[in-house]
């Protein structure tokens, strides 16, 4: 029997879904970029199709809708799991059960199914879902309502996002899981600032997400990208963009691209421009290797690096804190965190760069985990 799939757009990112004649296959939610979605759809032998079936169309509708959070009845579309072990079936069946906005736990629901011992098997039949939204994996949390596994990218945030967005109540995350020197850190911004005391106590742990690109080119590409755009939009452009040079993302694929491809792809003319200057100077010798950016110091990787088109101060901070792991970063131009600033002080508009900067002194020298949980409050003032 034939299996098709086809990649669409959600809140949170590129998802894809396989089908066969009146099943769904799989559905896979985003990765770090849409061509990693598709590879692992056709690791199922699929093909890719144009147009997807009516049936097929409405579930994709109904997975971005449950995404955001708007509730839906997933319970007449059919899952292709006649393949799996009869007990994960019993557990794909249990889960489905959950409604949206509640969670269970392995325990609570194995309990459920009969078998009040096999908590770490539901958990393990979980890990292995096909098909989460249509089977809310993300409902099934640990004991105590402890985050438990999620194995899709990004791991518990992403589950805590889904949770979050359908209302669910969820135990908050302590920075007692955080390292000693989190904890140390931690400690003195909330000696230093009683209002981020709270904005921690609020979040809860710390964890900055820390990029993998392996080259300063890579980095500063996707700087570029993401420049004054959503996250989501960045992201798809940015996954856009190194499908349409082949998958991977260097200097040589990026000058033998042609403007079309990469306009094609989402690029402004000015952030292909700046792209394509970032590629001339990375081949000529003028951009740090990452291993030579880890032997300098904040400033002089800015004045380096600012020396690119479309390169300012605001992208190479970026670079700073989420690829280099740099602890004292504060990037005051940045839109998220003046705006984390006005609803963490209680302030009726956005405040000036300068009063920023001066009230970011008492953050020292851990400047970036406060500009972590600055941007982190404007996820809490979502929910």
């Amino acid at each position: 029997m034939s299996v098709f799939y086809t990649l669409f757009e959600t809140s949170i990112g590129a998802c894809g879904i396989a089908w066969n004649e009146d099943q769904i296959v799989a559905v896979k939610l985003p990765e770090r970029t849409r061509k990693e979605v598709e590879t692992r759809l056709r690791l199922l032998a699929a093909t890719k199709s144009k147009e997807p079936p009516k049936w097929i169309a409405r579930a994709m509708k109904m997975i971005a809708k449950q995404i955001d959070g708007r509730t839906q009845d997933f319970s007449r579309l059919k899952i292709a799991d006649a393949k799996s072990p009869p007990f994960h079936r019993r557990v794909y069946e249990a889960a489905r059960a959950i409604p949206s906005g509640k969670t269970e736990t392995y325990g609570s629901l194995a309990s459920k199914m009969g078998a009040p011992k096999s908590s770490r098997a539901v958990g393990q039949a979980l890990a292995k879902n096909p098909f989460p939204i249509v089977v809310p994996c993300h409902r099934v949390l640990a004991a105590g309502n402890k985050p438990g596994g999620f194995t899709a990218f990004g791991g518990w945030e992403t589950k805590k996002k889904l949770l979050l967005r359908e209302g669910a109540s969820i135990a908050p995350s302590r920075p007692l899981k955080n390292s000693k020197a989190d904890l140390d850190a931690l400690l003195v911004l909330r000696n230093a600032d009683a209002r981020l005391a709270k904005l921690i106590e609020r979040v809860g742990a710390y964890g900055i997400s820390k990029q993998t690109t392996r080259t300063t080119f890579e980095a500063l590409a996707r700087s570029i990208v993401y420049q004054q755009l959503s996250g989501k939009a960045a992201a798809t452009i940015f996954g856009r963009v190194i499908d349409a040079v082949g998958g991977t993302l260097t200097p040589d694929a990026i000058l033998r691209a042609s403007d079309k491809t990469l306009r094609g792809a989402g690029l402004s003319r000015s952030k292909m421009l700046s792209i394509r200057d970032l590629a001339e100077k990375t081949i000529g010798g003028k951009i740090p290797s990452i291993s030579r950016l880890l032997k300098m110091d904040d400033e002089k990787i800015i004045e380096t690096l600012t020396e690119v088109r479309g390169i300012g101060r605001w992208s190479v901070e970026m670079l700073l804190m989420f690829r280099l792991g740099r602890g004292d970063i504060l990037p005051v131009s940045d839109y998220g965190i003046r705006k984390g600033f006005m609803l963490t002080f209680g302030l009726s508009e956005l405040p000036t760069l300068d009063a920023l900067a001066k009230h970011g002194e008492k953050w020292r020298p851990h400047r970036t985990i406060a500009s972590w949980y600055l941007w982190r409050s404007l996820d809490a003032a979502a929910t």
